[in-house]
C-alpha cells in the first residue's frame, strides 16, 4: 500500500497534488514556495518589528505580537522558531499561527529570524534563538512579560531548534524556561529509523531525499562528525534530564515519528513530564497545510490549549 492510499481522505487531494520541495535542485524555488499569501491580520492582536542583536553580534527581526487590551502590566510569553528544515522560512508565514497563540493563551509572542543554511550553517540558527531568548527574557519590563512564564515552541525544523535550545538554555544556566513545544520536530541527522524510509516519494511535504539534503546543508562541514553536538542534533544528547515539561504531535505517515516517539520516550524516561499526540493518516505539517480539515482543528486546538495550560498553571 502507497502512503497516498494511507493518508485520511480528508487530506488525501492536498497530499497528492503538493509539487514537493527541491531543496537540492532549486533552493530558492522551494524558498517562495513556502512563503505564504498576505493574510488579514486579527483587530484583537497588535504585531510590531524590532531589530535585536543577533548570535554573531549583528542585527536580525523579530516579530511581537501582543494582545490589544491588556488587561494585566506582565502577561507570560513564548518564543516561536518557524519551520523550513533550516534551510527555508520566515516569521511572516507564522503571523495567523502566533495571532492564534497571543488569543488563545493571552500571552506575547516573539518570533525570532534566524539565519538559515546553506549560507549560514550551524551554529548560525541556534546562536540566533538562544540571542532572541535572552532578548526577549531581558527586556521583559519593557514588554510587559513576567519572566517566571517563558515557554519556547517550534515546528518542524523550528521544533528542532526548540529542542536544542531546551538543551542549550538548561545547559547555560538560563533563560528560565518552564514548557518547551518541539511541534513534529526534526531532531536526528542519521536518518536510520524505519519512518524515515517510508516517505520517498518526490511530492511528499517533507520527503527522505529533502531531509537529507536540508541536513547535510545545515550541518556543513560537521555533517561527517561522529561527535555532533546535541545543540546541532537533539537527538544526540545523552542527557536529558532537567528539561522543561514538554507538548509535542505528529502524524503517523510523517519522516520525524519515529525520531519523536523515541524522543518521547526518552523524556519520560528521564524524569520530565510530557504529553504527546500521534495522528493517524496524518503527514508532516498537516494542519498548516489543510487547515480546515477535522484533524487539522483537533490538532491545533490542542496544542494551543496546552499552551495555555502551561503558561497558567
Amino acid at each position: 500500500m502507497t502512503i497516498n492510499n494511507r493518508v485520511l481522505p480528508e487530506l488525501r487531494q492536498t497530499y497528492s497534488q503538493f509539487p514537493g520541495f527541491r531543496l537540492e535542485k532549486d533552493l530558492e524555488w522551494s524558498r517562495s514556495h513556502l512563503s505564504n499569501p498576505p493574510s488579514e491580520k486579527s483587530e484583537l492582536v497588535h504585531t510590531s518589528n524590532r531589530m535585536i542583536p543577533r548570535g554573531d553580534g549583528n542585527e536580525m527581526l523579530v516579530k511581537i505580537y501582543e494582545p490589544v487590551e491588556r488587561n494585566i502590566n506582565q502577561l507570560p510569553a513564548m518564543l516561536w522558531i518557524h519551520g523550513g528544515g533550516f534551510v527555508m522560512g520566515h516569521p511572516d508565514m507564522d503571523d495567523i499561527l502566533c495571532e492564534r497563540f497571543v488569543q488563545t493563551a493571552n500571552c506575547v509572542v516573539v518570533s525570532v529570524d534566524y539565519r538559515l543554511a546553506p549560507e549560514h550553517p550551524y551554529p548560525a540558527a541556534i546562536e540566533d534563538c538562544y540571542a532572541g531568548l535572552v532578548w526577549m527574557t531581558t527586556e521583559a519590563p519593557s514588554l510587559g512579560i513576567d519572566v517566571k512564564r517563558v515557554a519556547i515552541a517550534g515546528a518542524s525544523g523550528g521544533g528542532g531548534l526548540t529542542a536544542a535550545l531546551a538543551l542549550m538554555a538548561r545547559d547555560k544556566g538560563g533563560p528560565s524556561i518552564i514548557f518547551q513545544m518541539p511541534l513534529y520536530p526534526m531532531l536526528d541527522n542519521r536518518n536510520e529509523t524505519p519512518s524515515s524510509y517510508e516517505i520517498t516519494e518526490d511530492h511528499a511535504i517533507w520527503s527522505r531525499t529533502n531531509n537529507l539534503t536540508a541536513w547535510g546543508m545545515y550541518l556543513g562541514e560537521e555533517k561527517d562528525t561522529h561527535e555532533l553536538s546535541p545543540y546541532a542534533v537533539p537527538s544526540r544528547a545523552d542527557n536529558l534530564a532537567g528539561l522543561p515539561p514538554t507538548y509535542t504531535c505528529i502524524g503517523q505517515l510523517d519522516l520525524f515519528r519515529d525520531e519523536t516517539i523515541d524522543y518521547v520516550t526518552r523524556l519520560a524516561q528521564a524524569g520530565v513530564d510530557v504529553e504527546f499526540q500521534l495522528y493517524p493518516g496524518s503527514f508532516h505539517c498537516f494542519e498548516v497545510f489543510v487547515p480546515d480539515a477535522k484533524v487539522s482543528q483537533r490538532a491545533s486546538q490542542n496544542y494551543l490549549d496546552a499552551m495555555t495550560r502551561a503558561l497558567y498553571s
